[in-house]
């Protein structure tokens, strides 16, 4: 960040009005989605930052926005986070961002607003949340929710279609003539709402096709890390009848199960197709690399900081609402 970068500097670079960039800074005003992006280029490329004691003195608010995610190691929250630290500073917001190991203490914690009295609001990808506990003491912060579960408390919730990406990720192997597909990334324990929506859209997709689905293929996994993807797909190869396809509900599965085949001296896609679930970056350079569902990560991270400070700046109810970013199948040549 280059020091005294000031409203001024950020207005020259973007072509606009010093008002503007302070409108659009602190989410006021009204100006074109254009605008916005111009700003939010100019903020980004000149390392910009708002005075956080100056606004929270002037406004109440410190702009200081948190992220919390279960586990920071994970490709796919690492990639979204940076999204997310990018779309907030288009905002002139600051993020911080902190793991929550998908315990369901601390997600309950951080709803309740029991976290640094600097922030101003959250964004929290739940694993484990006990909606009727949160709902009972109620939030004290604006919240916003990412991720697949949708959740019973009154805020926003972001999300892709996950059912109908599933569902086009079976519907790809089918269509490449494999018939006995195996899904790695079922679980078993409460709340597994990424588990519950991609089976579902995995099913969805035999029954169109008149096959019917067999529990068998799809061995209940603890995570979703590399390891798991690893011990799964030793167990499908281990079956009687092997599949010959695998779907698997996150590219870390992905890249266990790739491990599990060679290892086996099969070939992919040959003797197992696999499609994995993310798109994050390592995706591509698997061997083979990983025909995938990319989520728009770049508009998951754009819907959920605009919602937020909107909240934020009560520009927007307390009030549930359901927000679909979109997805598309990377096809590459493990299929």
């Amino acid at each position: 960040m280059r020091a005294g970068i000031g409203l001024r500097e950020v207005a020259e670079r973007a072509g606009v009005s010093m008002r503007t960039v302070s409108n659009v800074v602190r989410g006021t005003g009204r100006f074109s989605e254009t605008t916005r992006e111009r700003v939010q280029h100019a903020v980004e490329e000149l390392g910009y930052r708002p005075n956080t004691a100056a606004r929270r003195l002037r406004t109440g608010r410190s702009g200081v926005l948190l992220l919390a995610v279960p586990d920071l190691s994970m490709p796919y929250f690492a990639e979204l986070a940076g999204h997310l630290l990018r779309e907030a500073a288009g905002h002139g917001r600051t993020l911080l961002v902190e793991a929550t190991g998908g315990r369901p203490e601390a997600e309950l914690e951080i709803v309740l607003g029991r976290t640094d009295p600097l922030v101003d609001g959250v964004i929290l990808s739940p694993l484990a949340l006990d909606d009727r506990a949160a709902a009972r003491a109620g939030s004290t912060a604006p919240l916003v929710l990412l991720g697949e579960r949708v959740h019973d408390l009154p805020c926003p919730h972001v999300t892709i279609d996950n059912t109908g990406a599933a569902r086009e990720a079976t519907a790809h192997l089918l269509a490449r003539g494999r018939r006995r597909i195996a899904v790695i990334g079922r679980q078993t324990v409460p709340h597994a709402a990424t588990s519950a929506t991609r089976l579902a859209g995995h099913r969805q997709a035999l029954e169109r096709t008149g096959l019917r689905y067999d529990e068998t293929l799809a061995p209940p996994v603890a995570a979703y890390h590399r390891a798991d993807g690893t011990a799964a797909m030793r167990a499908l190869l281990d079956l009687p009848e092997p599949p010959d396809a695998v779907f698997c509900f996150a590219d870390a599965l992905a890249q266990g199960a790739l491990h599990a085949v060679r290892e086996r001296g099969l070939t992919v896609p040959g003797d197992v197709a696999v499609v994995g679930f993310d798109d994050v970056e390592e995706a591509r350079y698997t061997a083979p690399p990983l025909t995938t569902i990319a989520p728009d990560k770049r508009e998951l991270a754009r819907l959920a900081v605009t919602a937020l400070v909107d909240r934020t700046g009560g520009r927007a109810p307390a009030e549930s609402s359901v927000l679909i970013a979109g997805h598309r199948l990377v096809v590459r040549e493990s299929t």
